[in-house]
């Protein structure tokens, strides 16, 4: 089974939102997101990416960059001392600086989503790993992030 493939069949398996037109791998990756899922979230918004060609294009990437920021966080919460997660909270910081960024361009709302409030998370998370000079990893079990789609009225 092709990336493709496995990727779609994961897509289909996710539960769709009440009440919004979006396609389903864009809301799968706040499903993902949503539950700690940050990898998955990046690879069902790459699917999506990657045959992008309209001016979301910039949209797709900063989400993807900012669940990536989390994967990195996740990495260096469960190996600190691993010679190579032990260092990925620089890379966590420039990822959240490219996906707001990116992202910030749509703003206030896009696509049912808040822009200026995610923008607003994902500077808090920036700044907490940069005010700790890079020591310290905000990110906790079970004390993730959400970012929630707003509901069409």
């Amino acid at each position: 089974m092709s990336k493709n493939d496995r990727i779609a069949t994961f897509v289909a398996s996710l539960p769709q939102p009440d009440k919004i037109d979006l396609h389903p791998c864009y809301t799968g990756y706040f499903t993902c997101f949503n539950s700690g899922q940050f990898y998955e979230a990046h690879d069902v918004l790459e699917h999506l990416w990657l045959k992008c060609s309209d001016k979301n294009y910039l949209f797709y990437k900063g989400l993807i960059q900012i669940a990536g920021a989390f994967v990195h966080l996740q990495k260096h919460y469960a190996r600190p001392e691993h010679p190579t997660d032990g260092r990925r909270l620089h890379p966590a910081v420039r990822l959240f600086a490219l996906g707001i960024k990116n992202i910030s361009l749509f703003a206030p709302v896009h696509m049912s989503l808040d822009i200026l409030a995610l923008c607003a998370m994902c500077s808090e998370w920036k700044s907490s790993i940069e005010l700790s000079d890079f020591l310290k990893n905000p990110l906790l079990p079970g004390a993730g992030p959400r970012i929630d789609l707003i509901s069409p009225s």
